[in-house]
């Protein structure tokens, strides 16, 4: 039996030694691990959007999403382009390489497309907006023996005092129906 084993068997003390340099090693590594308690993940996308009602996917295809992809393709900063095209809507996914500026290829992509003047006249103007990450910490429920119109101003009221503190940079009230104005008239 030889080898390294045998040699640290014969010679406790270097085993020793080894062993205390491993733990000093890793004591001195803690401090500059990257620790978070909710880690961010890096989301590095630009997603245009344009509608275009009552078009089949094959329409959306051929006059939206191809020629979005052929203005914006030979951009600087684009890592991948992926387009889905459904019934009425259009959607270009661009993925941003890692070490160039998402807000800058933000900007470029924007101005390409709005300088695109062959898309068809019954489409809405495209919209290009950079994906980003919100992290939700909470969430707030508001239920009583309250009328809709009740609840829903002191919805608005709890979103505006969240938001006036310091920490919270984004509070938004999730899912109330818009107001609505009746009109009755008398026979």
């Amino acid at each position: 039996m030889s080898g390294p084993l045998n040699w640290f068997i014969k010679n406790p003390i270097a085993a020793n030694l080894l062993m205390v340099l491993l733990l000093i090693g890793g004591y001195t590594s803690i401090p500059k691990l990257d620790k978070q308690f909710f880690p961010t993940p890096e989301i590095n996308q630009v997603e245009v959007r344009m509608s275009f009602p009552g078009a089949s996917p094959g329409e959306i295809e051929e006059q939206i999403a191809t020629r979005i992809e052929e203005a914006i393709h030979d951009l600087n900063g684009i890592a991948e382009l992926r387009s889905t095209s459904r019934e009425g809507m259009g959607v270009v996914m661009v993925e941003v390489e890692s070490d160039y500026p998402a807000q800058k290829l933000t900007n470029d992509i924007k101005s390409r497309v709005d300088a695109i003047k062959t898309f068809p006249e019954q489409a809405e103007r495209p919209t290009v907006t950079e994906i980003t990450y919100r992290h939700r910490m909470g969430r707030v429920q508001l239920f009583g023996d309250l009328t809709e119109r009740e609840l829903k101003e002191i919805g608005e009221l709890l979103r505006d005092e969240l938001s006036r503190l310091p920490w919270i940079s984004i509070v938004e009230l999730d899912t109330p129906r818009p107001y609505e104005v009746s009109i009755e008239v008398s026979e």
